[in-house]
């Protein structure tokens, strides 16, 4: 496998393609007419471009092939089909939720061409092998359930990356976050011979760092440009690759680590840890729809980021209140699988009790409240 230079060029190469491109696309976007304009949803109040997705489109594809003409890379790409797969999974959910940022498309269209993408990934056997249970056994999956769970895998991540994708650099921060811990991770496991070779899941993780790090100086509020659904479905597609084929590949019968460096025996627990933020808003967001018997794909303002800023949080507190989070699961994570010992939970839960004290006790928080009263 490459080492830890080679992937951070890569990722590096990432992050330039796509901080190069992203005032070309707004430029081209302006140009077009295609711009994300306000609405009673929207915190914005002026016209934004709306298919900076493309650009991190571009930078995936420049590190990709940068990687595959680097010989270091030759272990991922020679004689391995699943490179093909994943550009082409990325080619078919990008190009929908492009379309869909510049027409509006039907919430079954983007569905479907995610499922597609899905079983593009079968086809070329970009899967999860097995997952482990937690403190019982390893679990294989049979061939009639890879396609099922691969599909279903696929839709969380692509759902949840872009349910979050409502605050200038939320997502894109939060993706750079825990794509980055989830590198580290994989990379720990490389290091120790735990991953089945040829595992694409480390290239992924660090292209998809590397994308959100070029995209975010645009992005950050006020925006310059919005990745829209085209640039939050291809991160959902690079993380569900990533985990899957990391947390579904890890050695099952190694005891090489304690119990918390797969965390709790484990490993595709990990980047739900991580990803807990989105996760945690996709999950909220079925429940509510359901309790009102409205489409799971309906809009409303009840995403956590709304819910932060009815509270009284400004529009950057909010997304760095969202981002601390993400980096505070990361660190809990990724604590053991770094130093091999246990973790200790006390920093961690202090950490978490000042993000809620803050969260829930800022002067902005308590002037909100004395206005409603």
């Amino acid at each position: 496998m490459p080492s830890l230079g080679a992937y951070l060029v890569v990722g590096a190469c990432a992050a330039l393609a796509t901080f190069v491109a992203t005032p070309i696309v707004g430029w081209f976007a302006r140009r077009m007419g295609w711009l994300y304009h306000p609405n009673d949803r929207t915190v914005h109040t002026e016209p934004v471009p709306a298919i900076g997705g493309l650009a991190l489109f571009f930078g995936f594809l420049t590190a990709m092939g940068v990687a595959r003409l680097w010989d270091s890379f030759d272990p991922l790409f020679a004689r391995n089909s699943e490179p093909r797969g994943v550009v082409i999974a990325a080619c078919i959910v990008f190009a929908v939720g492009f379309v869909d940022d510049v027409h509006p498309l039907a919430a079954p269209t983007r569905v479907t061409a995610t499922v597609l993408g899905g079983m593009v990934l079968v086809w070329f056997g970009v899967t999860m092998y097995y997952f482990r249970l937690p403190y019982l056994d390893v679990l294989y999956i049979a061939d009639d359930w890879v396609p099922l769970v691969t599909v279903l895998w696929l839709l969380g991540m692509t759902q949840a990356i872009n349910l979050i994708d409502g605050l200038d650099g939320l997502a894109a921060g939060i993706v750079a976050i825990a794509a980055g811990a989830f590198f580290l991770y994989a990379d720990r496991l490389d290091d120790a011979d735990l991953l089945t070779p040829p595992n694409l899941g480390p290239l992924m993780a660090i292209i998809a760092c590397g994308v959100c790090l070029g995209f975010l100086p645009h992005n950050f509020n006020p925006a310059r440009s919005f990745m829209g659904d085209g640039g939050a479905l291809l991160l959902g597609v690079l993380m569900a690759v990533s985990t899957s084929v990391v947390g579904g590949r890890s050695d099952p019968t190694s005891q090489a680590f304690v119990g918390q460096t797969y965390f709790f025996l484990a490993p595709l627990a990990l980047p739900l840890l991580i990803l807990g933020v989105p996760m945690l808003d996709l999950a909220f967001a079925i429940i509510r729809r359901a309790s009102r018997r409205q489409a799971i794909v309906a809009a409303d303002k009840g995403h956590l980021h709304h819910r932060l800023m009815n509270l009284g949080h400004g529009h950057r507190r909010a997304v760095l209140i969202l981002w601390t989070w993400t980096a505070l699961l990361s660190a809990f994570v990724l604590y053991p699988v770094l130093s091999g010992e246990n973790p200790t939970y006390l920093p961690f839960g202090m950490g978490a009790l000042a993000i809620v004290l803050f969260t829930m006790l800022h002067p902005s928080v308590r002037r909100r409240r004395i206005g409603n009263a």
